[in-house]
């Protein structure tokens, strides 16, 4: 989620997912003795797990998690949601019904680490598909503000995906969900909304998105950059449930400057876009065909 920013080409039949490109450089540790970086991943137990408490409602299996504050409104509406939200993990959780399938709701979440947490409780409490509406910063003239970036992939520069990606894993979306995306993509926009599909880079430093990265992302041709995606993914990976996102473009960090496009006329439309393409690609989804 682009919090503080606030808040595809159409023409195209759906593709296989390619293998995500060499990941980022990471920053220099330290290492030697002290370090954890060695001792990751793992798939050992962990000492805390999530749980479904006595007591505690489920969701349905079929979950829109919203980044935004926005994008949770906007789907409340179009969900026709009118209970008040109950709270996971201080995450607002609604349930709702489009096209005669039950869904849940849920969000928003700000960074990879909370937005992992209240996955995985959300996935304790039933959740099997989940599709992410979150927003992006561009990192190429061809996705500007408006444009949806539909994610082949993440690469994680955040600090909480290391932690679920056991050695030789991608960061990659469930492909039946992609699919179900590109599909309402190809079919349903008919040009009105510039979308894209490509590889996305995930950090936790919001503040530290240097000229230097920027330009070395667009080296490995990443389309743009996010707060939760590649945590997101690989917390799917790890307990075997469908993931898969859309992201509306809010702002433009090519060409050296920061662009804003919060209040753009054009973000609107593509969050509305966003939207309706993750109902339908959830009430797509077959659980038995997973």
């Amino acid at each position: 989620m682009r919090q503080e920013k606030f808040q595809g080409e159409g023409a195209r039949e759906p593709s296989s997912l390619p293998p995500p490109p060499d990941p980022l450089p990471q920053p220099h540790n330290g290492g030697g003795e002290g370090s954890l970086r060695g001792a990751l991943p793992s798939a050992a137990p962990a000492l805390i797990n999530p749980v479904r408490e006595t007591g505690e409602e489920a969701v349905a299996g079929r979950v829109v998690l919203a980044c935004t504050r926005p994008d949770f409104q906007l789907v409340s509406r179009l969900m026709g949601a009118k209970q008040p939200p109950r709270q996971v993990w201080g995450c607002g959780v609604r349930s709702g019904v489009w096209q005669n399938r039950p869904l849940t709701l849920a969000g928003p979440v700000l960074g990879a680490p909370f937005a992992a947490m209240v996955l995985e409780k959300l996935i304790a409490l039933g959740a099997r598909a989940v599709v992410v509406l979150g927003w992006c910063g561009s990192l190429q003239p061809s996705v500007p503000v408006g444009s949806l970036v539909l994610p082949r992939g993440a690469v994680g520069g955040d600090g909480t995906s290391p932690h679920y990606c056991l050695t030789g894993s991608q960061l990659a979306p469930h492909p039946g969900l992609y699919a179900s995306l590109e599909k309402f993509l190809v079919q349903s926009l008919e040009g009105e909304i510039a979308w894209q599909a490509g590889m996305v880079w995930t950090t936790d430093a919001y503040y530290r998105e240097t000229v230097e990265l920027v330009r070395h992302c667009q080296q490995l041709d990443l389309l743009a950059v996010d707060l939760e995606l590649a945590a997101l993914l690989a917390v799917g990976s790890f307990r075997g449930v469908a993931v898969a996102a859309l992201l509306a473009v809010s702002d433009e960090l090519f060409g050296g400057r920061w662009r804003p496009g919060q209040r753009s006329p054009r973000l609107r439309q593509a969050r509305e876009a966003a939207a309706q393409a993750a109902l339908a690609a959830l009430v797509e989804w077959d659980e038995h065909h997973a």
